[in-house]
C-alpha cells in the first residue's frame, strides 16, 4: 500500500508571550497572515486555518518535512515575537485519501473580511 506523507503544524500560546495592544495584535496577525501565504504561494502550504481554542491557535499542512516545516513556521513574526511556540508532527494516510485544491490565501485580516 502506498501513503501520502504530510507535516502538520500546530501553532500553540504562549502564556509568558508579550502582551500587546490593539494596534500591535493587528499588526501581527497581518504579519502571520502575509507569511502563510508566502508560504502558499512558495507551494509548501496545503491548508491552513485558525483553530478556536485557547492554547492551540492555529494549524496548517505542509507538504515538505517536518524539520523544514518547523523551520518555515519558527520564521513567522508571530513565532518570533514569542506570541506563539511551534510543533510540526509528522502525517501519513493512505495515497489518495485526501487532495488539496489549488487556493489563494489572505494576507491580511482585512482581505480575509473582504474590507
Amino acid at each position: 500500500m502506498e501513503f501520502d506523507r504530510y507535516t502538520i503544524t500546530l501553532l500553540i500560546h504562549r502564556e509568558d508571550g508579550p502582551k500587546l495592544d490593539e494596534q500591535q495584535e493587528a499588526a501581527m496577525q497581518d504579519a502571520h497572515m502575509a507569511h502563510l501565504a508566502d508560504l502558499a504561494d512558495a507551494g509548501h502550504v496545503l491548508a491552513a486555518g485558525p483553530l478556536f481554542d485557547e492554547r492551540y491557535r492555529g494549524l496548517t499542512i505542509f507538504n515538505v518535512s517536518p524539520e523544514e516545516a518547523l523551520a518555515l513556521t519558527e520564521a513567522d513574526p508571530t513565532v518570533k515575537a514569542d506570541i506563539y511556540s511551534t510543533i510540526a508532527i509528522p502525517w501519513m494516510l493512505p495515497a489518495g485519501a485526501m487532495s488539496f485544491s489549488p487556493a489563494r490565501f489572505p494576507r491580511s485580516m482585512a482581505e480575509a473580511s473582504g474590507s
